[in-house]
């Protein structure tokens, strides 16, 4: 059984999946270290002599909240699938407890906050370039395929989560 007695469903022998002592690393990589490498492709508007003013400082609250809520999902992840977290949309367990009550994606959810806060901080042209592009890639890619496959696999159980928790964020719905 997974999550509130969903059924986890077949043995997935054959699912791809990631060490979470390597899914750590990779995520800060990919979400702390690569827009500082963008951001270097164009001029830091805000920025004096070198440093952040206080209006660009004031993105390391998103900064914050997001690195808290991806490490959160990736924690969630690692316990719910201890041989390594499931790399396929398709998972074999439907998370609903932690921030997955508030956001039916909260990994993308705290993935786009996390560029804000560097497109904020930064007051690059570029990352907001880098931010657009992942939020277009998320809501007309990524999201619909990830749903689709879920209520594929998880049928009516997901499709009541679908129903009670919001796409993006916000107070289940009874």
């Amino acid at each position: 059984m997974s999550t509130f007695g969903i059924p986890n469903g077949e043995p997935r022998n054959k699912a791809k999946r990631l060490s979470v002592w390597l899914a750590v690393p990779l995520a800060l990589i990919t979400w702390e270290v690569l827009p500082w490498v963008i951001s270097l492709s164009a001029p830091h508007y805000g920025w004096i002599a070198g440093r952040p003013s206080l209006w660009n400082l004031l993105g390391l609250i998103p900064l914050l909240v997001g690195t808290t809520g991806l490490l959160w999902g990736l924690a969630l992840h690692s316990a719910q699938s201890p041989e390594g977290i499931e790399w396929e949309l398709d998972k074999s367990y439907l998370l609903m407890r932690g921030p997955y009550a508030y956001s039916r994606h909260p990994m993308y959810l705290s993935e786009l906050t996390l560029l804000a806060g560097w497109v904020i901080f930064y007051g690059s042209v570029a990352v907001l370039v880098a931010f657009l592009a992942w939020l277009v890639l998320f809501v007309f890619y990524a999201i619909p395929g990830e749903e689709r496959a879920l209520e594929a696999h998880f049928g009516e159980a997901y499709r009541a989560y679908k129903a009670r928790v919001p796409r993006w964020l916000g107070l289940p719905r009874r």
